[in-house]
């Protein structure tokens, strides 16, 4: 699957997920949604992937929480809110920089943003 194909299914799972819940739901229910959604479209998907952060050479005691990992290649975060903001932006690419997922041409960031029916993506390949 070419990078476009994976991110148009990733948005469209989204998407469907959100016609048929609605608006207004906790993340929890989105994120089991879009999981299943996922794997009916033929994806891998790892449900809350625990990443350790280091910081000036010592692992930290809490780990970064991915809510989903899709192929191994595209982090999700869930997010209910009623409008965008900067800091889901700010956080795509701090998860980008941590996890190490901007070494190679396929490897982006979705930030799915469940609002008014739409979803919103934040992304940066390598």
């Amino acid at each position: 699957m070419s990078e476009n194909e994976l991110s148009h299914s990733i948005i469209g799972a989204a998407i469907e997920v959100h016609r048929i819940l609605g608006p207004g739901l906790l993340e929890d229910l989105y994120e089991d949604a879009l999981c299943h959604e996922l794997t009916l479209r033929g994806h891998t998907v790892i449900r809350q992937v625990q990443v350790p952060v280091t910081y000036k050479g010592k692992t930290l005691a809490s780990p970064l929480k991915l809510d989903l990992l899709v192929d191994d290649l595209v982090i999700v975060e869930c997010k209910q809110a009623a409008k965008d903001h900067p800091v889901f932006q700010a956080q795509c690419l701090t998860y980008l920089r941590l996890t190490g997922l901007t070494t190679g041409p396929r490897h982006q960031l979705r930030l799915v943003n469940h609002q008014g029916g739409s979803a919103s993506c934040c992304e940066r390949s390598a």
